[in-house]
């Protein structure tokens, strides 16, 4: 089905000559340029280096609220509210609201990037949570476990399939988040090269850094 997709894109970019469809053959030599000038390759760099960051930042403090959140009823009916309104509004919405605290400057993209990852990473690792084995928990608690020893040995692992699935998820969002803050904001990288190109009506090098986008 891939092959046939290909071939399928490579025909029509030839047969009905629209510009904003270039051929496959014609994107692939346009993303082959860019490559071997180094635009990509540099744009690339600076990109990874900010999904990393903003990505490693929402996984970490992601897990840790929603093991709270998911431990501790309190915590929960603190945090609930917040976190109902971030999933249930569009990302893309907070981006001037990070612009006006950092600037056009790297922190905007990581933030924006932060945003897209985190409130998901929040929401399954309370569900994973709270899916633990009741039963496990209770005998943690007769073996005289402390708080400490029940997350690390129970309630982490526990939910760990739920865990994992959110940090997956989350990681195409991150992306899609590295890619609105440098078209945005900063100005740089992958993102920034899309808003170049787009402007120029080149379809062949905005469908090119696609593909790039698409094997991250």
């Amino acid at each position: 089905s891939f092959l046939i997709v290909l071939g399928s894109w490579e025909i029509a970019g030839h047969l009905l000559n629209f510009t904003f469809l270039p051929a496959l053959s014609i994107v692939l030599q346009a993303s082959w340029g860019m490559i071997i000038s180094g635009e990509i390759p540099n744009s690339l760099a600076a990109s990874l280096l900010g999904l990393v960051v903003g990505y490693g930042f929402a996984v970490l403090l992601g897990i840790l609220l929603g093991s709270l959140m998911g431990r501790y009823q309190k915590i929960y009916y603190l945090m609930d509210i917040y976190l109902n309104a971030f999933l249930a509004s569009p990302t893309l919405i907070w981006v001037p609201i990070l612009f006006v605290f950092f600037g056009v400057s790297r922190l905007s993209q990581i933030a924006v990037i932060f945003f897209y990852a985190f409130w998901l990473i929040v929401a399954n690792t309370i569900t994973g949570i709270r899916t633990v084995d009741v039963s496990l928990i209770e005998m943690a608690h007769s073996f005289g476990a402390n708080e400490k020893q029940l997350f690390r040995k129970v309630l982490l692992p526990g939910a760990l399939p739920l865990i994992m699935a959110g940090l997956r998820i989350a990681m195409g969002r991150a992306v899609k988040g590295m890619i609105n803050g440098e078209m945005f904001i900063a100005l740089v990288g992958l993102g920034a090269m899309i808003k170049t190109y787009g402007g120029q009506f080149n379809a062949a090098k905005v469908l090119g850094i696609l593909l790039v986008i698409i094997v991250v």
